[in-house]
């Protein structure tokens, strides 16, 4: 998960608007999903030369953080500026499952409990090493070693024998890993107490995926990994690139990675600039760059513009609005609920998700493009996604009956609490374009006409680095915010909202829930119309408990110059959610 399995950001990520057709439309799943058809997921394959150099935008209004590790960062944009040179161990195929066509194989045993991986000869780092098994052991151990700190790390990767000991300082290695031919051979075998449905999928996070160069950072304590040079400013990788010249928070050259195990780069060189959302619409009409989102909310100023082929998918990704009910406990490395805490009463929730006018904002602001979404599994994932439930649809009235029921009475304009004290809630919600202030304003305003008093954390929009460090240190002067994920693709949702996930920032935690994460990664679920029904349990149980209320989810667009061919967003074509670089170069 980074937040793709990493945290997105709100009004940052570039969910784009598709189709003028569509301008004119509501927004709504069904019309949407019609429009997308229109629009290719790939640019058209010609023939193409060696050679040239294309510049890439990665549109947002901060600097990157620039942690070149898969462990160690949780910022989509990190994982775009990396995408040259950064893969995981496996391909997929179009449904996400597992190939063997990447750096390596993995073949599940259930009888045996164990999964063996085998990297391929000839995958090497930029540096001309062999990618071998201890790489993939380390790789783990930085996952779940408490000196880093990592994100990423949560209980559904202790289906790994002995990774628990490990990552408690009860063991200093991790029992479970396996390396028959010694850690500088390709193979790996990994013994677990049991198997489960997501590992057949790329993009389990039972399973990780990623491997770092021991022979290169082995010397760097965990501690110290993530601020060091060697992830932040000369990383090494085993894609297709390698890094040339890193501007920090702007930009990255690369150039080919001589000992790259699928061939030779068509490129000369990959330039990866920021580019602020204010900025976007008219570098995409100057042609300021080869390949560019678009901002779902620029698409009318942008669709006419010549000399691009746009192409598009709906990503797996969606919005939320989250509440603060506990805080993250790193003794024990869990989430620990307030039962007391102020955004702890399911009828507030649910009031301030009915209140919220999510059609009308995506109509106004996006011309329809941006459509509600109304569970916490993204439709993409077919039988998962529960398509009977209605999510939280604009409903003022229901709204006001929820909180005049549960005890919410208005003292003058606003509601005070059950018990008579006052009710202030403070709101967080990152910057973004020009659109992103009116409509958190409107949200505002939806909030304050059922006479809740909400307010911006800090008086204003928060910086999108500030916003999720004070996400994951539980800032005091946060009660409720607006974020988003880019999402894993296996649909568990265990990485996001289970007890021991620090990505579970509302740090609600109910047996409940233990219980129907569980259930969805059991042996049972091996069965897929079991699987299925606890699915859509778990989304039942999420929208009435409206922890988190899901919001909305947008088409990803990119105007790509028609002069490029090879740049595709079809899952058989990617490696780690991005085209594989080195089949993109311009026509002959």
């Amino acid at each position: 998960m980074k937040k793709r399995s990493k945290l997105a950001s709100a009004g940052i990520l570039t969910l784009a608007a598709l189709t003028l057709a569509a301008c004119n439309k509501s927004a709504n799943n069904s019309d949407d999903t019609k429009t997308v058809k229109k629009f290719p997921v790939e640019t058209p394959e010609k023939n193409v030369k060696n050679g040239g150099t294309v510049k890439v935008a990665v549109v947002t209004d901060t600097p990157f953080s620039g942690i070149f590790s898969q462990e160690l960062s949780s910022e989509d944009v990190d994982s775009m500026v990396a995408a040259p040179g950064q893969e995981t161990l496996f391909d997929s195929d179009d449904q996400y499952g597992v190939t063997d066509k990447g750096p390596a194989t993995r073949k599940l045993d259930p009888k045996k409990k164990t999964i063996t991986i085998n990297i391929k000869k000839g995958v090497k780092w930029s540096d001309g090493k062999q990618v071998v098994a201890k790489d993939f052991e380390y790789a783990y151990e930085i996952l779940a070693n408490k000196d880093t700190a990592c994100p990423r790390y949560s209980s559904q990767f202790e289906v790994l024998k002995g990774l628990k000991e490990y990552h408690e300082g009860k063991a200093k290695t991790i029992s479970g890993i396996e390396m028959p031919d010694g850690e500088n051979g390709r193979k790996v075998v990994l013994h677990c107490s049991a198997l489960n449905p997501s590992m057949s999928n790329a993009g389990s996070r039972s399973l990780w995926e990623a491997v770092e160069p021991y022979h290169y950072l082995k010397d760097i304590p965990f501690s110290k990994l993530k601020s060091s040079d060697r992830i932040r400013k000369n990383p090494l990788f085993f894609g297709p690139f390698k890094i040339e010249k890193l501007v920090r928070g702007q930009s990255a050259t690369w150039v080919p990675n001589k000992y790259y195990w699928r061939g030779k780069p068509k490129l000369d060189k990959v330039v990866i600039s920021v580019v602020s959302p204010n900025s976007a619409s008219q570098a995409i009409k100057s042609h300021k760059f080869d390949i560019i989102p678009v901002i779902n909310t620029q698409w009318p100023q942008v669709k006419n513009t010549k000399n691009v082929n746009f192409i598009a998918q709906i990503p797996i990704a969606y919005h939320y609005l989250g509440f603060k009910v506990g805080k993250w406990d790193a003794e024990k490395s869990k989430n620990v609920m307030n039962p007391n805490a102020k955004m702890n009463n399911k009828a507030l929730r649910q009031a301030i998700g009915y209140a919220m006018n999510v059609d009308a904002v995506n109509k106004r602001y996006t011309y329809g493009l941006t459509f509600r979404v109304k569970t916490l599994v993204p439709e993409k994932f077919g039988d998962y996604f529960d398509k009977t439930e209605k999510g939280y649809n604009y409903d003022l009235k229901k709204a006001n009956q929820i909180l005049d029921k549960a005890g919410y009475k208005k003292k003058g304009k606003w509601r005070v609490q059950p018990n008579g004290k006052t009710l202030v809630i403070h709101f967080a919600a990152m910057s973004g374009d020009t659109t992103q202030e009116p409509i958190v304003q409107n949200y505002l305003q939806q909030w304050h006409k059922v006479g809740l008093n909400v307010q911006l954390s800090t008086g204003r929009l928060i910086e999108h680095n500030s916003f999720y460090d004070k996400l994951q240190h539980d800032n005091k002067g946060i009660d409720m915010y607006l974020a988003g994920w880019s999402t894993p693709t296996e649909p568990s949702p265990h990485p996001y909202y289970s007890e021991s996930a620090p990505f579970n920032m509302t740090r609600f935690v109910t047996a409940k829930n233990n219980q129907l994460l569980d259930e969805i990664n059991s042996q049972k679920a091996f069965n897929h119309d079991y699987r299925v029904k606890k699915f859509h349990e778990w989304q039942r149980y999420m929208n009435e408990e409206a922890y988190v209320i899901p919001v909305d989810n947008s088409y990803q667009i990119f105007a790509v110059n028609d002069k490029i061919s090879g740049y595709s967003l079809k899952p058989s074509k990617q490696n780690n959610n991005h085209p594989l670089w080195n089949e993109v170069g311009f026509t002959k």
